[in-house]
């Protein structure tokens, strides 16, 4: 569990700071952030549920490794 807090520390902390930059980027970047938009209130509500780790933890790290490269390729085009 201490991983899956960690995790969303730092998609937190990314999420944040391409919010910030996200109105200053293309049109496409825009597009995809709006878009990760819902995806991040998903990852955040279901981390925050901690229900059943097991069920739960496959699915969370494949969408925090989702966003993380979302976050990246955001990131990239800014």
């Amino acid at each position: 569990m201490a991983d899956l807090n960690k995790m969303t520390e730092e998609l937190k902390q990314n999420y944040d700071e391409i919010k910030l930059k996200v109105h200053l980027g293309s049109k496409d970047a825009q597009d995809e952030w709006d878009e990760l938009q819902e995806r991040w209130r998903h990852f955040e509500s279901q981390a925050n549920l901690k229900k059943s780790k097991e069920d739960l933890g496959d699915a969370l790290e494949i969408l925090g490794s989702e966003l993380k490269q979302a976050f990246d390729r955001i990131r990239k085009a800014l």
